[in-house]
């Protein structure tokens, strides 16, 4: 049996950033092979935990009518994969304050589904192993796995194949977005396969901010294409003093800005609020390890 545990579990789910994003193939099963150097942000939604008699989820927070409650979400996908191996006695009662767009191209609902995994692993006290749970997240989404690990890596194959990086920079990011939703699966069938190709340069043990203004998103012109305002979203950032690299995130349409501090980057979102009160934009900075019990709001 488990310990019995009366304070609930509060996790952290971190939004998660492409820093670039090479799509290499097209698999004949209809999956794309990635070669993507990733990051996660101290910005994220906050899942809390209960014992329950059974699962069940409440949604809030700024986005949280974008979401249903119903068989398909990834968090109850995830608490029913989890409760299906590990065959916990309790069930539990889960409230995911929704603070990232949905369909935004930075890991909302994997990061979620991941935090998911983890704060139930401590809840019921099961005792799953880190690749037993990559194998259930990864049945979940690609970036599952990814999101369990949570810190600076280099993301290859579907998402399962992760190399932890030796360092990476700590960067002072704007992300924007446009406050419309890009749907993944639309944007690889808009993206062109002949542009596919692995990638053409060393990835260095400890990537820089200037190195990172060689490298590209495959999946950006598709993106913009399906969304135009993407255009007008990164030409924005890349207009404001101090901004090193200005690049869409995963399949977008969120866009982020690096900048070289944290105050150029706070007067950069403080303008582009000002200027562009329809997006949303957040200051944020990237983790260089898991921090799963720190958010900002």
């Amino acid at each position: 049996m488990p310990p019995s545990r009366v304070d609930p579990v509060v996790e952290f789910a971190p939004a998660k950033l492409n820093l670039d994003l090479h799509v290499t193939s097209r698999r004949a099963d209809g999956y794309h092979e990635l070669d993507s150097l990733v990051v996660f942000a101290d910005l994220g939604d906050e899942l809390t935990f209960v014992p329950a008699d059974d699962i069940s989820l409440e949604i809030a927070g700024p986005f949280a009518d974008l979401l249903p409650v119903d068989a398909d979400n990834l968090v109850l996908r995830a608490a029913h994969a989890l409760a299906g191996a590990a065959a916990p006695p309790v069930g539990a009662h889960i409230r995911l304050d929704k603070r990232l767009p949905v369909a935004a191209g930075i890991g909302g609902g994997s990061a979620d589904a991941a935090a998911t995994l983890r704060g139930l692993q401590r809840l019921w006290g099961t005792t799953l192993g880190p690749a037993d749970l990559a194998r259930l997240g990864l049945g979940l989404g690609a970036d599952v796995p990814v999101c369990l690990l949570g810190r600076s890596v280099r993301m290859r194959g579907i998402g399962e194949l992760l190399q932890p990086l030796a360092g990476s920079p700590m960067l002072d990011l704007v992300l924007v977005n446009p406050c419309r939703p890009l749907a993944t699966a639309a944007v690889f069938k808009a993206s062109d396969p002949g542009a596919f190709a692995p990638r053409s340069v060393v990835v260095p043990a400890q990537p820089t901010l200037d190195w990172l203004c060689t490298g590209r998103n495959d999946l950006e012109p598709a993106a913009r294409l399906l969304l135009p305002e993407i255009d007008r979203i990164l030409a924005a950032l890349a207009a404001e003093p101090g901004c090193g690299v200005a690049r869409m995130s995963g399949s977008g349409p969120t866009c982020f800005g690096a900048f070289a501090d944290q105050a150029t980057a706070a007067a950069a979102a403080d303008r582009l609020v000002r200027d562009h009160p329809g997006w949303w934009v957040k200051r944020c900075r990237s983790l260089a390890a898991p921090d799963h019990g720190f958010a900002r709001t």
